[in-house]
């Protein structure tokens, strides 16, 4: 299947590439040593870079390793890198190399994009636990005010900041303790809910 055809024509992950085409990432292109015909490797777009942490923090996706592997497996990443081989190295130095600029800039495009109701979020909750938030669409959704989404693209990026150098498998053992965690609570509401029907039954018969 042709990369064109992997996604649907009003996917995230198109909203996300036309939304970073139009940056002013001139800042970043000023710190290439390397130029077209001149000595060095090829330097990688910064604009792809972009791109990829981007829809990587929309997507709850902090670990450069993780990044990596679903750049050569899932779909919406790998449109996005248009056949561009990229490695763990290559995002994680990226990330790690223009810190301040890629915090702001992603925080800052995270929070205007929501605030248009442009993109879902996939949030990261202090357990560690993913959970969807709509773009808002509907008519039914609200959508939040400016001040609301940069709350929340701080939080965000400040929190898959932590998750830059975990094993991709890191999010999984998370998530594996808050479902155990979860369960453990439930079973007790739930014995603390039939220990509530006798009082109920009492109560009913008083009122008879």
């Amino acid at each position: 299947m042709a990369l064109e055809d992997l996604l649907d024509t009003d996917h995230q992950a198109r909203v996300v590439w036309d939304f970073c085409r139009g940056l002013d990432l001139d800042p970043l292109y000023e710190l290439i040593g390397s130029r077209e015909g001149g000595p060095g490797r090829a330097a990688i777009d910064p604009r792809l870079c972009v791109a990829l942490w981007l829809y990587a923090t929309l997507e709850g996706v902090g670990s450069a390793r993780a990044l990596a592997w679903l750049c050569g497996n899932h779909n919406a990443f790998r449109w996005l890198c248009g056949g561009v081989s990229v490695n763990y190295h290559t995002l994680s130095d990226f990330r790690v190399g223009h810190v301040d600029l890629l915090d702001r800039l992603l925080t800052h495009s995270v929070a205007v994009l929501r605030e248009q109701g442009l993109v879902d979020l996939n949030r990261v909750a202090h357990d560690g636990m993913r959970v969807r938030a709509s773009a808002g669409a509907a008519s039914f959704h609200r959508r939040p005010t400016l001040e609301e989404c940069l709350h929340e693209a701080e939080d965000q990026v400040a929190r898959l900041k932590e998750e830059l150098d975990d094993d991709p498998s890191a999010p999984s053992r998370r998530h594996a303790a808050a479902r155990e965690r979860a369960a453990r609570e439930r079973a007790e509401r739930l014995r603390q809910a039939l220990e509530r029907l006798p009082e109920l039954e009492a109560k009913k018969k008083a009122d008879e």
